[in-house]
């Protein structure tokens, strides 16, 4: 059974592949979109990946991460800028045209959540322009407000659209992942607006379990597992118009340790019946 069309696989769900078994892997399940990782993508050679996804026919939907713009220091913020500039460079050479962002969490030191948010309007500024002229556009993700003082402190899709809505549309927009937002009781109103402003860039999938493990970070759980509702989020997407790819993103120890294809074959499974 050929894969559903819209379905991306984002390398972190499988993250025990290399890059040619992603490819192959991808190519044998009929999956025609994979989001990249800027950390292994860089390792196996930017070119030399974009050159091994196009030769197995996939379209790369996205690249994680660019972002954390928080800084106070001038050179930790020059720093970050070079390394977006980088980002968005190699999202070009890869050929998607869209760049995820985490906007990065409080400074050492500071509670000034308002601050930390002006100076990522502050990037954007910098970073929108330089985006638009490689034919990539950044996309703020909100992350659930548990990531707030460590790596994101924009943690509703409102917060993220109030930063957006500053630049063009088509320079910067929003993801919408089912993991950070399907607690706020605003979402479906808030995905309405970014809709209606063009702003949806991404969507990406993955579900909410509890426990969460220590550290947290690598406690998604596989679709159906938990508490999130997938079509409830399928339909209020594409109610707005939107018509691009839905990425599986998660990060799962448990995951990992199984055969990727197995893996993959799930996650189709899941997505047919839970999202469509």
């Amino acid at each position: 059974m050929s894969a559903p069309s819209r379905l991306s696989l984002n390398q972190e769900t499988i993250k025990q592949w290399s890059l040619p078994e992603l490819a192959a892997g991808c190519a044998e399940a009929g999956v025609t979109g994979v989001g990249l990782w800027r950390e292994p993508v860089q390792k196996y050679g930017v070119a030399a990946t974009a050159e091994l996804v196009r030769g197995t026919g996939l379209t790369v939907t996205s690249l994680c991460r660019g972002g954390f713009f928080t800084a106070i220091e001038p050179e930790a913020r020059a720093t970050a800028l070079a390394d977006n500039r980088r980002a968005i460079d190699e999202a070009a050479i890869l050929g998607t045209d869209t760049l995820v962002l985490v906007s990065g969490g409080l400074p050492a030191g500071s509670r000034d959540l308002f601050a930390a948010r002006e100076r990522i309007a502050d990037a954007l500024g910098e970073l929108a322009p330089y985006a638009a002229d490689h034919g990539v556009r950044l996309a703020i993700e909100p992350l659930h407000p548990m990531y707030a003082s460590d790596r994101c402190v924009v943690s509703t899709l409102a917060q993220a659209l109030d930063l957006a809505e500053r630049f063009p549309a088509e320079q910067v927009g929003v993801c919408v992942d089912t993991y950070h937002v399907w607690w706020d009781d605003t979402v479906a109103a808030q995905i309405a607006r970014a809709g209606a402003g063009g702003r949806i860039a991404a969507f990406q999938l993955a579900d909410w379990i509890t426990p969460l493990p220590e550290g947290v970070l690598l406690g998604r759980g596989q679709l159906g597992d938990g508490s999130v509702d997938f079509r409830w989020f399928r339909e209020r997407v594409d109610a707005t118009g939107y018509t691009g790819p839905i990425e599986v993103e998660i990060f799962n120890p448990d995951l990992w340790a199984r055969d990727g294809a197995e893996v993959l074959a799930e996650v189709a499974d899941r997505y047919r019946t839970l999202v469509l």
